[in-house]
């Protein structure tokens, strides 16, 4: 026995949710893009502070570099480094280019260019 005037509401969360889903996916995977990118920005950071205390201590071109890669664990591929003195002070930049390649959302966010520096007095 059926009402008059009322619906048949069977399916309706089913077809909203199928309506949502994907855009709630996407969101996640776009917040995941964003913690990944915060997390390589505090990465290039932390390199340029390691890679300016080498410096200071008079150590060469490569020793900068090798603090650089190894405090972070960054890609030498992706990555630039410059150590410039003046005078009796030091800075170190790290330039690092963050490729955004989770599922879904990777091409349509652009790549990142991040950038860090440092300044130290020689010792």
């Amino acid at each position: 026995m059926q009402r008059h005037g009322r619906r048949d509401d069977h399916g309706q969360a089913t077809v909203e949710l199928a309506l949502v889903l994907p855009v709630l996916v996407v969101m996640a995977m776009l917040l995941v893009e964003v913690g990944t990118t915060a997390r390589t920005a505090v990465l290039v950071h932390h390199s340029a502070r390691e890679g300016v205390r080498a410096a200071a201590v008079g150590g060469s071109m490569r020793r900068v570099e090798d603090a650089v890669f190894g405090s972070s664990g960054l890609s030498p591929a992706d990555t630039e480094v410059e150590r410039v003195v003046v005078d009796r002070r030091v800075t170190v930049t790290v330039v690092h280019l963050a490729r955004t390649d989770a599922p879904l959302v990777g091409p349509l966010v652009p790549d990142v260019r991040l950038v860090a520096s440092a300044s130290m007095f020689l010792e």
